[in-house]
């Protein structure tokens, strides 16, 4: 009965992701993994966290966050910043186009989850 519940879980787990991830995607041009890196940035000190850090939370690889970040780089969401003390560190620093974008999904995107 265990293996069942678990089959269970992850079925609707994974429905669950993609339907909110298209919602996401058609209403916001964001994957939910977008909306992650960009939440959790706008909930950091100075809306910045260190790459490697964030590759962290949201349960990523280094080049997983990479690819994220260009892509949010790209869209104006997010600026790279380098450590003064530290040339191996790399910042994500949120922009406020970026805590604007976040802003206008979580308005949808938690109306949705509720």
């Amino acid at each position: 009965m265990g293996a069942q519940a678990f089959i269970a879980l992850l079925r609707a787990h994974g429905a669950l992701t993609r339907q909110l991830n298209a919602q996401l995607d058609a209403e916001h041009g964001l994957t939910i993994s977008d909306f992650e890196v960009l939440l959790r940035l706008a909930r950091a000190p100075d809306r910045r966290m260190r790459r490697v850090d964030l590759a962290q939370e949201v349960l990523l690889t280094a080049s997983g966050i990479t690819r994220l970040l260009d892509g949010l780089e790209r869209a104006g969401y997010v600026e790279r910043d380098l450590c003064s003390a530290d040339r191996r560190v790399v910042y994500a620093v949120l922009t406020d186009e970026g805590l604007a974008k976040l802003r206008a999904a979580a308005a949808t995107h938690f109306g949705q989850l509720e």
